[in-house]
């Protein structure tokens, strides 16, 4: 398993931290793990995960999942 920091996330997802919070918040996308008082990460699959769930979307745009 391997936890994506803020930076390496923005790389993969192309989103600012504030659009990230706000899809978070909302509940479609993957939540934040807490490393410790001050560090959170993302856990690599479950971004890897949600990027797979838009690129089959583009091939099939009736899939709403």
């Amino acid at each position: 398993m391997r936890i994506l920091s803020k930076r390496q996330l923005k790389e993969m997802v192309l989103y600012s931290p504030q659009h990230v919070a706000r899809l978070e918040k909302a509940g479609t996308f993957p939540k934040r793990v807490q490393i410790g008082p001050n560090r959170v990460g993302w856990v690599e699959s479950e971004i890897l995960d949600w990027l797979q769930t838009r690129l089959d979307r583009r091939e099939d745009p009736t899939r709403h999942s």
